[in-house]
């Protein structure tokens, strides 16, 4: 899939390195707005483009666009609810709240902390799971192992000396995701269109369930889009209507660059998901691009999943300090993020790890929109009962997700 004059993965470095510079200029990473913003973004689709083509083309084959469009609009669902409590739960002082609102925002915190621990075994297991397949190593012992230590490590060093030294590294690694998703869009859009013109254009036709089975797996995927309630926790630095309106944004953004970006995988989709190494199936999928593109996931996956464990843990620590009153310190709370990772890490495989994170997000997911119904129903709110419905049905979606979502493994 090459011209005579330009190359997919030549194209891909070009775009992916003028897309890094624009983006690690000072003036850009300091702006507000973007700031408030890529937060946002950048967990959505951290590690979501990382595994979300092959499992989903094992779900729905060549319709894994539709599966993931399902996934954004649920993920919206969600965001809609959060940014409900951000504009009217957020601005009334604790003492002021009906204790039916403070206790379902106690579990919340709580229910957000535990999810924390899981991401923080999905990030790390995904980071020692690429790293490995830099030497095309597939092994899930040794992938266990790297991510022990690496878990290991962030939680002693949280406990003994504090994680916030380490936070730098989000702004440069945010920069290198966006910079790469920006690269293999243009790579792929490049590849499409030789195809096209040159009439090799071809879509695989193979078989797929389209069954509860699959539905289930769909159901246990909401860690693909998951990361846009981060906007609930930065109101130290921005005020509420720009949180819900760069929330807003992330969210439409990441749902246009996961379609385009599925859409454009979809000719590279064979509908089989490896036993071992499904996770980083990406790899061997965009092969014909180029040498480059290997590498370049790669380093992009270890800059940004190392990143995001790191974020995640400073949250579960942060959200366990607030929410047991200061009676587990924030550094005990390292320790704790470090020990549910490492248990994870040796009972579950990364598949099912991204069931329990989804599951997990969603307990959150489930108390955030019954705490916007609840609001709304005892409100004066104009369209009161239709905005009650919709946030009940996110209650319903996220108790269909515990109950049926399933791993993808096969």
């Amino acid at each position: 899939m090459e011209t005579a004059l330009l190359s997919p993965s030549i194209l891909m470095i070009i775009t992916a390195s003028m897309t890094a510079i624009f983006l690690l200029r000072p003036k850009v990473i300091k702006a507000p707005f973007w700031r408030a913003m890529v937060t946002p973004l950048a967990s959505i689709i951290g590690s979501g483009f990382l595994v979300a083509g092959p499992i989903l083309a094992h779900v729905a084959g060549n319709h894994a666009w539709i599966a993931m469009l399902l996934l954004c609009g649920a993920a919206y669902l969600f965001g809609g609810a959060i940014r409900h409590n951000i504009a009217h739960i957020e601005p009334i002082s604790p003492g002021q709240l009906p204790v039916s609102y403070r206790m379902i925002e106690r579990f919340s915190d709580f229910a957000l902390a535990f999810a924390y621990f899981v991401s923080v075994a999905y990030y790390l297991n995904l980071f020692a799971s690429f790293a490995l397949r830099a030497d095309d190593i597939i092994d899930p012992y040794l992938t266990r192992w790297l991510s022990s230590a690496v878990i290991f490590t962030l939680g002693i060093v949280g406990a003994f000396r504090g994680l916030h030294t380490l936070e730098h590294l989000e702004a440069v690694s945010v920069g290198i995701k966006l910079a790469l998703i920006a690269g293999l869009i243009a790579a792929l859009t490049l590849a499409m269109g030789v195809a096209v013109s040159t009439d090799s254009f071809v879509l695989l036709e193979f078989d797929h369930g389209t069954g509860m089975h699959e539905l289930g797996i769909l159901l246990g995927l909401i860690i693909l889009v998951q990361g846009f309630e981060t906007s609930r926790y930065l109101g130290d630095a921005y005020d509420g209507p720009t949180r819900i309106k760069t929330m807003k944004y992330a969210q439409l953004l990441a749902t246009v660059i996961y379609l385009v970006f599925i859409l454009l995988l979809t000719p590279y989709f064979t509908g089989d998901l490896p036993t071992l190494g499904g996770e980083t199936e990406i790899i061997t999928l965009l092969a014909p691009l180029g040498a480059v593109v290997g590498p370049l996931i790669i380093f992009a996956a270890l800059a940004s999943q190392i990143s995001a464990a790191i974020a995640d843990m400073n949250g579960a620590g942060g959200l366990l300090a607030t929410a047991s009153e200061h009676h587990i310190t924030m550094r005990a709370g390292y320790l704790l993020t470090a020990a549910a990772a490492l248990g994870i890490t040796w009972t579950a495989s990364i598949l099912d790890i991204i069931v329990y994170a989804s599951k997990a997000f969603v307990i959150y997911y489930g108390l955030q929109s019954g705490l916007a119904a609840l609001a709304c129903w005892q409100s004066n709110q104009k369209h009161r009962i239709g905005k009650t419905m919709l946030f009940t049905a996110g209650v319903l979606l996220s108790l269909l997700v515990l109950v049926f979502g399933i791993s993808a493994e096969i």
